[in-house]
């Protein structure tokens, strides 16, 4: 399969740059075709403006997400946006990797997603969700906190990591059609021994051993829905 990995750390030595390295050389040992859009190594630009569209639809009044549209039909994106899009087209499975920065992705990761998840092409009217324009391909989250695991859950100090974890897995990829794995989570990463992060590491190998036969996440269904997207009475 294809596989995009879309990196953000700023350090080049940091776990999660491990992460990265390790997943390139287990994927490709498995026999996949892996690029990597390492973001800050790119000077990704996070902030989505008017500078983005070569064209314009409305001249006078900037609709970001119809600018999207009209720019991807007329071939005017920023070139920057249309690369890391011709590479989101190609992937059958996008990996997310990254460190948890105030309960969500870095701000560099999350301008990707702005510019690069376009109107048109990944989501519009009633295409979302598993009706998403990216539908049929997968993603998971790969990512390191510096929480520890009973930090996280139902009466605990930092909550539930679903409901931290759902404007990204819910709000982002599944809307726009990505079959979502559960996500790979390197715990108190910061503060650990060396031994330690030797086992996280190997922990992911053997996670990235098992893609295929991995659950994924539930989430809406458009069937379930009306044509107001209201839920569909259940007959008793």
């Amino acid at each position: 399969m294809n596989v995009l990995i879309v990196f953000a750390h700023n350090e080049p030595q940091s776990f999660n740059a491990a992460m990265k390295d390790l997943a390139v050389s287990e994927l490709e040992a498995q026999g996949h075709r892996v690029q990597v859009s390492d973001l800050y190594a790119m000077r990704w630009n996070p902030v989505a403006s008017a500078a983005d569209f070569g064209s314009r639809k409305n001249p006078d009044y900037l609709v970001y997400a119809l600018e999207q549209r009209h720019n991807y039909e007329a071939g005017t994106l920023a070139p920057d946006i249309a690369a890391e899009v011709e590479k989101v087209k190609w992937a059958d499975f996008i990996l997310f990797n990254f460190p948890i920065y105030w309960y969500g992705m870095p701000a560099i990761m999350k301008g990707w997603i702005d510019r690069v998840f376009i109107s048109g092409l990944c989501y519009g009217g009633r295409r979302i969700y598993d009706r998403g324009g990216l539908a049929g391909k997968r993603a998971m989250l790969a990512f390191s906190l510096g929480g520890q695991e009973h930090m996280f859950g139902e009466g605990a100090i930092h909550g539930e990591l679903d409901l931290l974890l759902r404007p990204i897995q819910r709000g982002m990829l599944a809307y726009v059609g990505l079959t979502v794995l559960p996500p790979f989570i390197a715990w108190h990463v910061p503060y650990v021994t060396d031994a330690a992060r030797a086992a996280l590491l190997a922990d992911y190998r053997t996670r990235l051993r098992q893609l295929d036969t991995l659950a994924p996440l539930r989430f809406a269904r458009m069937a379930d829905f009306d044509d107001t997207l209201r839920p569909r009475a259940v007959a008793s």
